[in-house]
């Protein structure tokens, strides 16, 4: 195939792994993303099936991540609680959260210890809403008409979307004000440490 400078070069096919550059694969991954046990698994099984294996004996891609949990380089329990830290952080629920938990192959232990208290919660949702200008956040917010019926709901699916509970959503669209919002989550922060 020719291109306007010149000869393009064919591309070489990928080098086949053993061994080592299976475990160097590993290295760099986890070097560069923070993962859990389950994606670094996912990482090197589709690794292997673009590549191919040359090395002596079967491929054990799951041993490599044992002995990576093992050495610290994989911690599950880490990952999902920046993960979630992250996401909330974001104005994300713990619905969604959860999911995506879930989707990185986190245990259910690990997730149950990222959870989030009600003060998180809340603070996710009043996240969102600053973001996205709901309740009294809005245009129609701080003291002037609250939204229409329609936009309500609209913000209120929105907030359901996001993985936020429905009271939770509720209690925050209906606030009155921006001062109220902003006591009713730190009402739940002073619940957390009591």
């Amino acid at each position: 195939m020719w291109h306007e400078y010149g000869r393009m070069r064919a591309r070489r096919p990928p080098v086949p792994l053993d061994r080592q550059r299976l475990e160097e694969l590993a290295l760099a991954y986890v070097a560069r993303f923070a993962t859990s046990a389950a994606k670094l698994g996912r990482y090197l099984r589709r690794k292997l099936r673009e590549r191919g294996w040359e090395g002596a004996g079967e491929p054990d891609p799951d041993a490599l991540v044992a002995r990576f949990v093992a050495a610290g380089y994989v911690d599950d329990a880490g990952f999902a609680r920046a993960r979630a830290s992250g996401l909330r952080r974001r104005g994300y629920g713990e619905r969604r959260v959860e999911q995506a938990l879930r989707e990185a192959g986190v245990g259910e232990a690990e997730r149950a210890d990222a959870r989030a208290s009600e003060a998180q919660a809340r603070r996710a949702a009043l996240v969102l809403a600053r973001k996205r200008g709901f309740g009294p956040f809005g245009a129609s917010g701080a003291g002037r008409a609250r939204p229409d019926r329609a936009r309500r709901e609209k913000q209120l699916a929105a907030m359901l979307r996001a993985g936020h509970r429905l009271d939770t959503a509720r209690n925050l669209l209906d606030a009155p004000s921006e001062a109220e919002a902003l006591e009713w989550v730190d009402e739940a922060a002073g619940d957390d440490s009591a």
